[in-house]
């Protein structure tokens, strides 16, 4: 799909504010209402937009532990890896989960309470996960910058 400036700017705004009205959005883009509205209704049938969401601070919520965990896997065929895929995604503690070109396969950014309760998740979840041979965890001292697009 291809998106011109006034698309673009609308994904900026929308990026940072998902609640602002059609209104303040056609105001901020120099734009009437109507077709601004037509153009995030065509972004989100797209599939540009995938979504609306509130976030959250993980921390206010006593989930302040995040580790980096890099996970081998004992096979990498097609069926291996959807085994790995479809199981990792029942796990809520793996915040996202990435296939790498790397010595490992896949990197995992989980968030716990605590470094127990990260352990507990590492070796009852993560580790019994199909096809998981290895796994090394970073532990993050300090979260500099986290936030979406």
């Amino acid at each position: 799909m291809a998106l011109d400036n006034h698309d673009r700017i609308i994904l900026t705004i929308l990026s940072a504010e998902g609640r602002i009205s059609i209104t303040d959005l056609a105001a901020r883009i120099n734009l009437s209402k109507t077709p601004t509205q037509a153009r995030v209704r065509r972004l989100e049938k797209a599939g540009v937009i995938t979504g609306y969401k509130a976030l959250v601070d993980p921390v206010k919520l006593g989930l302040d532990h995040i580790a980096f965990v890099e996970v081998t896997l004992r096979e990498t065929r097609e069926a291996a890896l959807r085994a790995f895929n479809d199981a990792v995604r029942t796990i809520p503690e793996v915040e996202a989960c990435h296939m790498t070109a790397s010595h490992f396969d896949y990197l995992l950014k989980v968030r716990t309470s605590d470094i127990r309760a990260y352990r507990r998740v590492l070796g009852e979840q993560i580790s019994a996960l199909p096809h998981v041979s290895q796994t090394s965890t970073h532990v993050v001292m300090e979260a500099v910058r986290e936030e979406g697009l």
